[in-house]
């Protein structure tokens, strides 16, 4: 409603800047418009504080309703259009009233001419002239005297030409001159013709008709000839006048059916089946941008534009009604959201420091598969709650996802550890067999060197050279028995 009301003074504003004189319908209905939105809000302020003031037991005394800086504004431009008008209508008043005593002089001297029996003519004639001339500088004079005071000034010229007895010669000449400006008046109302501005053409054609009747006569043969050219020249410029009118009114008829069709939209619009916020922020959309095409509209016809505002006021503020009121029922069910969102926050707060994993990731879980559950809440509210949520659940996940890098980190560590461990043992389980081998071949083969030498024992100078050279390779061969004996228990008491 502020907005309407917004868009009012700012229409307001807009005809301020024009000519006052021209404007007074429109601003009567933006006046008309304005307070009626106006008095419709100062009933439902009072209407909401007397059942406050039910509601609390109480009984509403001296109630004034609050301070609106738009109707002020408003008002104070009403205040400035009536002084305007006011300041408006003193000028053209005085003005008028100037003008009806400069022509009243002018009848006076042009009845004291006409009634003198004796003058000189020609003197009269320059000075007749002189006062129609100056009658011709005179703006108009209050539309009560203009009648009158013009068949007076007709009266007094007749009976001065008629007194005086102008001769042919000179009324010939007047008539001449006469001739020639109403021929320019033809003219020029013919050009008009041509003018794309119909309205402006129609202003100029009042004023070329103005000076019509300040001209004095022409020749009277000549008088219809002339007359008619002059009418049928204003005739087109009254029908092209008409039509433009006609199409003014056309239009308006337009504009009708436009706000009827989008009146029609906005029965359509049924508040009992919207659910949800979506629902109601598409309607709401949809309503606004009817409204944005209302004002886009001109004026409907004079006679039903009143109506139809009042009927498209009366469906805006229904649907705008319905709205508060569906929002003013979820209040309750937000507030009971943001408890159980706050609670949800609370628990997630307090484990995301856990370093049980599973378990805590389980109850996380959980608390997630709620907070999904739980319906919305006020928006100042959502997106501080969600971060506080969302954050706490980060978190835990980011500190378990850093302990099970590392505790896989460290199992691929002692694993790669072991395998060379057991590389290492293997390696050296093959070298201990390698070397037992050895073992055993030298023993097997000290034990056939041992029985040669009892082979050859005694028999010989060269057997005995023969049992003195293995007896040495045998010592060599428990030397190198010892060595492989030591190496191996060396490796077993690693």
């Amino acid at each position: 409603m502020a907005n309407e009301k917004q868009q009012f003074v700012s229409e307001l504003k807009e005809l301020l800047q024009k000519n006052v004189a021209e404007v007074k319908e429109q601003v009567e209905m933006l006046k008309t418009q304005f307070y009626r939105q106006y008095h419709q809000e100062l009933e439902a302020q009072k209407k909401a504080a007397l059942e406050a003031a039910q509601a609390a037991g109480e009984v509403l005394e001296n109630w004034l309703p609050s301070f609106d800086e738009l109707e002020q504004e408003f008002r104070e431009l009403l205040n400035t259009y009536k002084q305007r008008r006011a300041e408006l209508q003193k000028q053209v008043e005085e003005e008028q009233a100037q003008n009806l005593l400069r022509k009243e002089n002018i009848l006076q001297q042009m009845k004291e001419m006409a009634d003198a029996e004796t003058a000189d003519v020609m003197d009269n004639i320059k000075k007749m002239k002189e006062l129609q001339a100056e009658w011709k500088t005179i703006g108009a004079v209050h539309p009560t005297k203009v009648q009158e005071i013009w068949k007076t000034y007709q009266q007094y010229q007749e009976q001065f030409y008629d007194l005086v007895k102008i001769n042919i010669e000179l009324r010939d000449l007047d008539f001449k001159k006469n001739l020639e400006m109403k021929t320019l008046l033809c003219e020029a109302a013919e050009k008009l013709q041509e003018n794309p501005n119909i309205v402006e053409a129609s202003r100029a054609l009042q004023q070329l008709h103005d000076e019509w009747a300040e001209i004095g006569p022409v020749a009277r043969e000549l008088r219809e000839e002339l007359w008619n050219r002059f009418k049928q020249a204003s005739s087109i410029i009254n029908k092209k006048h008409q039509a433009h009118f006609d199409e003014l009114h056309a239009k308006e008829n337009e504009n009708l059916e436009k706000k009827q069709a989008l009146i029609a939209q906005l029965k359509d619009i049924n508040v009992e089946k919207i659910k949800g916020n979506k629902q109601w922020e598409e309607a709401t959309e949809k309503v606004q941008t009817i409204q944005q095409e209302w004002r886009m509209i001109g004026f409907a016809p004079k006679k039903q534009n009143q109506v139809i505002y009042e009927e498209y006021r009366l469906l805006c503020d229904e649907f705008f009604k319905s709205k508060t009121s569906y929002y003013k029922g979820m209040r309750d069910e937000f507030a009971e959201n943001l408890k159980k969102k706050r609670q949800l926050v609370e628990a997630a707060e307090a484990l995301k420091s856990s370093t049980d994993w599973k378990e805590t990731t389980d109850k996380l879980v959980e608390l997630q598969k709620q907070w999904k559950a739980i319906g919305p809440v006020a928006r100042k509210y959502s997106d501080e709650l969600w971060k506080m949520f969302t954050s706490a659940c980060d978190t835990f996940f980011e500190a378990k996802r850093i302990a099970t890098k590392e505790a896989r980190e460290a199992f691929a560590q002692k694993r790669a550890e072991a395998k060379e461990r057991w590389t290492k043992k293997v390696d050296q389980l093959n070298d201990r067999q390698k070397l037992v081998k050895m073992y055993e071949n030298l023993v097997q083969e000290i034990k056939t060197a041992e029985n040669n030498i009892l082979f050859f024992t005694g028999k010989s100078k060269t057997a005995n050279k023969l049992v003195d050279d293995m007896q040495k390779k045998i010592d060599t061969l428990k030397g190198q028995l010892s060595e492989l004996e030591n190496k191996i228990n060396q490796m077993d008491a690693e």
